[in-house]
């Protein structure tokens, strides 16, 4: 029995390790672009301002890396919202301020390219189940698929 339990566990070992689930929760979007890093974070920059969103913050992960001495691939969270649509937010569910600002994640392959991920903020809103925040977040979808379009046309 002993020699068994070994046995399952050196085998264990020697299987393939899973590869992890890029796209864990429900409306992920996972957008390829041939643009460099750079380049395509300059104009998804610009696409958020021409659809009048406010850049809440960044974060810049290569930047970090970089000040420690550490090279990686270019990474950046780019997190929007706008006062009117926090305002509706709260208003309708005090609960969901923790959702806001909404994530934009732009990693550059390693080709150079970059990938742009994010979730459809109907996805993000829905399991609080308030109408009006379901209505705000198809504005919001409608929005994001307007950002998405002029970033990578």
């Amino acid at each position: 029995m002993r020699w068994v339990l070994v046995c399952c566990a050196v085998l264990s070992l020697a299987l393939p390790a899973r590869a992890e689930n890029p796209t864990p929760y429900s409306g992920t979007r996972v957008i390829e672009t041939d643009q460099p890093f750079d380049g395509f974070v300059s104009k998804l920059l610009s696409a958020i301002k021409a659809n009048k969103m406010g850049i809440v913050a960044q974060a810049c992960a290569n930047c970090g890396a970089k000040s420690i001495g550490v090279t990686i691939p270019g990474n950046r969270v780019i997190m929007i919202f706008r006062p009117d649509f926090a305002v509706r937010m709260l208003k309708a569910s005090e609960a969901a301020g923790i959702e806001a600002p909404l994530r934009l994640y732009v990693a550059e392959r390693s080709d150079g390219g970059a990938r742009l991920t994010y979730r459809l903020p109907s996805h993000v809103f829905a399991p609080y189940q308030v109408p009006a925040l379901d209505e705000m977040a198809r504005e919001l979808d409608a929005i994001f698929a307007r950002i998405v379009a002029a970033a990578t046309g």
